[in-house]
């Protein structure tokens, strides 16, 4: 049972990272290619700017379930080091509940702003599914559909959270969760 939630672990990191780097390269595109357009051609398109801002923000939004999740956020790790192991566990998991009910605001707030925000991106059109296929709307892409990556995100640090205070508690459970030299913890792979 540890091995299949130990691989689903795996392969959702696996998936959150090549979603950031397809934001980070799409961020990339539509950067150089506004750039282009605009010194070059001299004739910028009108949704180069927005792309790039919401591949950014998307971008921002999933890798923090993957620093929730990595332990990379920002945390006090050399003052885990003048603790005993199991109190600094014990701070560590309680600033991972904090994030945790951080993700759950998210998700709350996200769903509201979503189901509330008004308005449209004036320089997008969108697809949308009607009459069971895929077409190409042209009108404004309605801006929740930018804003939804909030309860998104929310959910993805929920997981990452739960799944971090579980893997903590049993590396503790069987004594190989350790602090390294440097401050930061860690845990031995046993």
């Amino acid at each position: 049972m540890i091995k299949i939630i130990t691989w689903i672990d795996k392969c959702v990191k696996k998936t959150l990272t090549g979603f950031c780097a397809g934001f980070l390269f799409l961020m990339v595109v539509f950067a150089v290619y506004n750039v282009v357009m605009r010194y070059v051609f001299e004739n910028p398109p009108v949704w180069g700017d927005l792309l790039t801002v919401l591949s950014n923000i998307w971008l921002v939004f999933i890798a923090l379930a993957l620093t929730v999740r990595d332990k990379d956020h920002i945390a006090l790790d050399m003052i885990y080091s003048f603790f005993p192991v199991k109190i600094a566990f014990a701070i560590q998991q309680f600033w991972t509940l904090v994030i945790f009910c951080l993700g759950i605001v998210m998700i709350i707030y996200g769903i509201e702003a979503v189901s509330s925000m008004g308005g449209k991106y004036w320089e997008m059109w969108y697809f949308a599914w009607k009459d069971g296929q895929l077409i190409f709307v042209p009108n404004y892409m309605p801006k929740k559909y930018a804003v939804s990556i909030v309860p998104i995100s929310g959910v993805l640090v929920c997981i990452a959270a739960i799944a971090s205070i579980i893997e903590d508690s049993i590396k503790l459970r069987s004594g190989t969760y350790t602090l390294s030299k440097d401050g930061d913890l860690h845990i031995d792979n046993q």
